[in-house]
């Protein structure tokens, strides 16, 4: 394997995975301002949007060792690249690269392997919760509070939502425990616990423990003493019934590859759309502040935005010289536009003061 992907500030912006759930919503998002190039296993499925969107069309499957090669502006990740192929080729060429796609693990692989690279061009790892936006709207709430020193994050999953095989992902890691900051401290949690009550929206939202990103990241870069992620579902009962599968030990014993379908089948059902919501509460030396961000459009279309969002800061598009090495959505040098920004894509993004970010233990 030998892919050869060069530097061209005028040629397009390659968006592997490009015809994908989040990969053409993202595609629709970037086509007004930039040539694109949209790349995945099987060219035809992408071909209705490459007419849409003007895009050019070509074949990388990641999983097949031929070569590929390309001449592009930026490198945009919107599939699984559990490899690092696209990540290695992007940085070995000096080519702006962003991913939104990395589960914790992978993340922090990813980092190792670019740093080993020394990248001279921007590396984002944007895949926080919605391709960065939970971690951007935490940054732009700890501007407002002077700091961060908590900061918890609520999902609520709505199941009529359109969703792309990536998107479950996590529920290969729902037998793992895994590392979180809490108090200023490392300790390990199981997935699924902690369960408490948390109003997102209008509704209240059952909501448990779930390994993501910025958990990791949110601590290293806000200086947060504590950083939590919990989801849950807009059903009650698929709530209750995820639950009760993990007090079941079901994830523990059927991590195998032989259980891969049987995981994801739990919550692999995608609708025709539904609503994304999450909540991010922050509380710094300011006082407490809790935003709710809400895409009518679902979380496939707040994904991209966020991977906009990351896209416009590799290539200096959001007002700001993007910077050479390695970063994370948060760190983004212009949080106090977060919000306007979320709007501007038809996001709403509710912020009001609160006296505590936890919720109520269920």
């Amino acid at each position: 394997m030998n892919d050869d992907l060069q530097f061209d500030p005028e040629g397009p912006v390659l968006l592997v995975g490009g015809y994908g759930t989040v990969g053409a919503e993202l595609a629709r998002l970037a086509a007004p301002y930039w040539p694109l190039l949209l790349t995945g296993r099987s060219p035809e499925r992408g071909a209705a949007l490459a007419e849409e969107t003007g895009a050019s069309l070509r074949r990388w499957d990641l999983a097949d060792p031929a070569p590929f090669a390309a001449a592009v502006r930026a490198v945009v990740g919107v599939v699984n690249d559990p490899g690092d192929r696209v990540l290695r080729a992007a940085v070995r060429a000096g080519i702006p690269y962003a991913d939104v796609t990395r589960w914790t693990a992978r993340l922090q692989r990813a980092v190792t392997v670019a740093a080993v690279e020394r990248p001279a061009a921007p590396v984002l790892l944007s895949s926080s919760w919605m391709g960065g936006v939970s971690s951007l709207v935490a940054a732009a709430l700890a501007t407002e509070l002077g700091g961060a020193e908590t900061v918890e994050i609520a999902v609520r999953w709505d199941a009529k939502d359109r969703a792309g095989a990536d998107s479950v992902e996590f529920m290969d890691r729902l037998g793992l425990d895994y590392e979180i900051t809490e108090g200023g401290r490392l300790r390990l949690v199981a997935p699924l616990s902690d369960v408490r009550h948390v109003v997102i929206g209008a509704s209240r939202t059952r909501v448990a423990r779930i390994d993501t990103p910025e958990q990791f990241t949110l601590p290293i870069t806000l200086g947060a003493s504590t950083a939590v992620t919990r989801i849950g579902f807009d059903s009650p009962a698929m709530t209750s019934a995820l639950l009760a599968v993990k007090r079941s030990g079901f994830f523990r014993w059927g991590r195998g590859d032989r259980w891969t379908a049987a995981r994801r089948a739990l919550l692999y059902s995608p609708g025709e759309g539904g609503t994304a919501q999450v909540r991010v509460d922050v509380t710094g030396p300011g006082g407490a502040r809790t935003a709710t961000v809400t895409d009518p459009r679902g979380q496939a279309r707040l994904t991209a935005v966020g991977a906009l969002m990351a896209l416009r800061r590799i290539l200096g598009a959001d007002g700001a010289a993007p910077q050479a090495g390695i970063a994370f959505p948060e760190a983004t040098p212009r949080p106090q536009d977060v919000p306007a920004f979320l709007e501007s894509q038809g996001v709403t993004v509710t912020v009001t003061d609160t006296e505590t970010a936890t919720g109520r233990a269920a």
